[in-house]
């Protein structure tokens, strides 16, 4: 009779032994994913109040790009903006922007949204904020470029059919409008700068357009500051911390 009593508790000890393994494998699963998509087992912990939104590659808009097309969808990115809107526990938003551009209506749409937010926002362009990327960089209470970040300011283009008839490029003008008046009402260049560097002849082959480099985006005033990663979140907790203080 005992012996049967240990059997009993070696199948058991049997059935424990064979849970635990299971567990360690959806550990290391995760670690293999983390390591797979990030290059690191281990990411940070920290419980932050700011909320950093990355925009980057091209931003898709009504149109799918093709799969191997580095994408922000803006169907992606409208809700988490909702979402950091109505979250009591996110004080601040950080958008660091790496974009060659892409869907204009998408693009100017994401950078409405991040207009209209009631809460402090900072931008930060790490390597490129080009096309749709302008209005997306300046959309926010505050903007930084690090020194070697480019930006091109040029006008919209079209692809696919066109139809050569004035009302075609009457749409032209107006679309072209909406973007301009949305990058002159949130920064500090004027109106005939920003036209005058859309219509550049002599620095994008076979475009017309301006690039701008770091500090030249700043001297003309469509960028707020020159900085990095600690610049941007130093800046977006001093506004914290000022809008803290109104509410007190």
């Amino acid at each position: 009779m005992p012996r049967k009593n240990n059997d009993k508790e070696a199948k058991k000890v049997n059935i424990e032994i064979n849970d635990n393994p299971k567990e360690n494998n959806i550990e290391n699963n995760r670690e293999l994913q983390n390591l797979k998509e990030l290059g690191n087992t281990e990411l940070p912990g920290h419980k932050s109040d700011i909320y950093t939104l990355n925009i980057i590659g091209q931003i898709e808009g009504h149109m799918v790009l093709p799969p191997q097309t580095k994408a922000t969808r803006y169907e992606h990115v409208i809700p988490q903006l909702v979402s950091i809107e109505e979250n009591p526990d996110i004080k601040g938003l950080l958008v660091l922007l790496n974009t060659v551009g892409g869907d204009v209506e998408a693009g100017l749409a994401i950078a409405e949204m991040i207009n209209s937010l009631s809460k402090p926002t900072v931008s930060l362009v790490i390597g490129g904020g080009h096309s749709i990327g302008v209005p997306l960089a300046v959309s926010t209470k505050f903007s930084f470029i690090s020194p070697t970040a480019t930006m091109i300011v040029h006008p919209i283009r079209m692809t696919g059919l066109v139809v050569g008839v004035p009302q075609t490029f009457e749409y032209f003008k107006k679309m072209q409008e909406r973007i301009s008046n949305f990058v002159i009402r949130n920064s500090g260049v004027s109106s005939d700068k920003y036209n005058e560097l859309m219509v550049q002849t002599d620095e994008l082959l076979n475009d017309m357009g301006t690039i701008l480099i770091g500090q030249q985006a700043v001297d003309i005033k469509l960028i707020d500051s020159i900085g990095g990663i600690s610049h941007a979140l130093k800046k977006l907790r001093e506004l914290i911390e000022q809008e803290q203080k109104q509410m007190q």
